[in-house]
């Protein structure tokens, strides 16, 4: 007979059982009982106190990214479920794999109103690739394997389990269970032999072939096959926000990163090459702009795990479905060897126009006050190019996106598709748990840092070794930009008056400093490198610096600005 125990207690065991060492969180009445079971495992599961709830699951994400796990969090009913609703948007657009266990009333009160009732079930099941509600401790095993099997499983993303007080306190005999397959879900579409033979046609007949690398390649973990098909094929690549890190940034078939405010070449040359090759990525608008003129002339290829991404946006002439790590290495074999010597040397008359026009000024200036890109420069380079480079979203995110560089994969933590402003500090804390063998680099502005910064909390308790870099413009800077060049410098509300950012990092005995002159990045970059532990570097930047080169909001990917008027 198996041993009767809490349904608080078989959700410890449950979590363990599924691997979990790991858990971001926040207490509250109605997740009581979990935490207090809690306080028997703290040797197997490592609890991090965050001091928002939405702080959990950014950390979560950060933790997921870097390490390919899935990311736990638990947090109470109501407005502590609530508190997560961004960050399960956020892993849900950005393909992050987590189970977000919120507490809730006991089974008997759902539907009166109780104290701290929140449907938490209806107002996520859009954001999340399944929800469930706990109402008896008989179904906690099952759902919780269910739950880690569809959160890691094809396309990763964001679970949420509502586990109802009574379910908690009951006693119950408890067996765990292992879920590895569920009838009505294919989380990996299988690839007909033929489809792959016609890919590897199109790719041999090309003349121009160009591939889109996306973040389903860092989740597929098919860095290797990528550049294999790449290499052997000659096929020049350009890369998406999330799918910076999934090739090292140096490589010679690298273009660079495409979208708004990604480089000149990689834009210009999708609208001239006759094969396009995405590669576990959704055409977001941000990457496309002017759906009517995007990629016209080319034949498209799209490798993807998820059906429902075929055709969504663009559409394409062969859908090579499957995990792309297998269908890459199915592919190769297939493949000829080629050169497409003067097709890859067309990149670089676009590649030094942008270096020349943009790119050397901004890295080397010689006067006037620091630039964001030379500040991401330094740091960068003083890491070895090695570091994780975790965002906020705005100026910083789309500098810091263009200007660090890349040796090792998952090495990007950023909002992609929701934009989360406030996401950076606590991503940042989950990548240190992550990936705690490696240099987790921060960037932020002062707009970002603010939402957030009770997570300072968390630094200082953990003493997580976060090294903070604040890009502190006094604006916010992206949508200032947006008001200088689309609503005639009319700045609505996008000056910032900032606080004492020293002041608040010495009451959470963060070691700062900051940085007006550039004759003193180089020594408090390095300050902040050999410093043990958490540190803010604050870098007063121009304030109205401007991100370029940019494609103007439902713009041709072609015709990238790069100077503003």
């Amino acid at each position: 007979m198996a041993e009767k125990i809490s349904g608080a207690e078989a959700l410890m065991r449950s979590l363990e059982h599924e691997g979990v060492d790991i858990l971001f969180g926040y207490p509250g009445g109605a997740i009581m009982p979990t935490y207090d079971a809690l306080y028997d495992h703290k040797k197997t599961l490592n609890h991090i106190l965050v001091r928002h709830e939405q702080g959990a699951v950014h950390a979560a994400q950060g933790y997921a990214r870097v390490s390919g796990k899935v990311g736990c969090v638990i947090v109470t009913s109501g407005p502590g479920a609530m508190n997560t609703i961004t960050g399960v948007a956020d892993a849900m657009v950005d393909s992050t794999p987590l189970v977000v266990i919120c507490g809730q009333v006991g089974a008997s009160l759902l539907g009166t109103d109780a104290f701290q009732e929140v449907d938490v079930v209806g107002v996520t099941q859009p954001i999340t690739k399944w929800n469930y509600q706990i109402r008896r401790a008989e179904d906690i095993a099952w759902a919780v394997a269910r739950a880690f099997y569809i959160a890691k499983s094809g396309r990763p993303g964001p679970v949420v389990l509502d586990f109802t007080k009574n379910a908690q306190t009951a006693m119950f005999e408890y067996e765990p269970q292992k879920v590895d397959f569920i009838r009505s879900y294919k989380p990996v579409p299988q690839c007909e032999p033929s489809v792959i033979e016609k890919a590897a046609q199109m790719i041999n007949e090309s003349v121009k072939p160009f591939i889109l690398v996306g973040q389903g390649v860092e989740l597929a973990g098919a860095q290797k096959q990528l550049l294999d098909l790449c290499e052997k094929a000659q096929i020049p690549f350009g890369q998406t926000f999330l799918g910076l890190s999934a090739a090292p940034s140096d490589h010679p078939l690298n273009m660079g990163r495409l979208g708004m405010h990604g480089n000149l070449a990689p834009n210009v040359m999708t609208n001239q090459c006759d094969l396009l090759i995405a590669i576990g990525m959704r055409f977001d608008d941000r990457v496309t702009g002017n759906l009517k003129t995007y990629a016209k002339q080319a034949k498209i290829i799209h490798f993807e795990i998820d059906p429902s991404e075929i055709d969504k946006n663009v559409k394409v002439n062969l859908a090579v479905m499957g995990d792309c790590k297998q269908t890459l290495a199915e592919i190769l074999p297939l493949v000829d060897s080629a050169k497409h010597d003067s097709w890859i040397a067309g990149f670089k008359p676009y590649a030094e126009k942008e270096y020349n026009k943009v790119i050397e000024p901004a890295l080397y200036p010689t006067e006037g006050p620091l630039l964001m890109p030379e500040v991401v420069r330094k740091v960068s380079e003083a890491t070895n190019n090695e570091a994780i480079m975790v965002t906020d979203v705005g100026q910083n995110q789309m500098f810091a996106c263009r200007y660090f560089k890349f040796t090792k994969p998952r090495s990007v933590v950023t909002s992609g598709g929701c934009g989360t402003m406030g996401f950076a500090i606590p991503a940042a804390i989950g990548a240190t748990f992550g990936a705690p063998d490696r240099t987790v680099c921060m960037f932020a502005g002062d707009g970002g840092l603010q939402m957030t910064i009770q997570e300072f909390g968390t630094i200082m308790e953990q003493q997580c070794p976060v090294k903070m870099i604040l890009l502190n413009n006094n604006y916010l800077g992206n949508v200032r930009q947006w008001q200088y060049m689309f609503f005639d410098k009319r700045y609505s509300f996008t000056p910032m008056v900032n606080p004492d950012y020293e002041l608040i990092a010495k009451g959470y005995g963060i070691p700062c400093r900051t940085v007006v002159d550039r004759k003193d990045l180089d020594a408090a970059i390095r300050e902040m490198l050999d410093t043990k532990g958490p540190y803010l570097l604050q870098c007063a930047v121009l304030e109205e610096e401007n991100i370029l080169p940019m494609t103007p909001p439902g713009g041709n990917v072609d015709e990238m600005l790069l100077e503003v008027k």
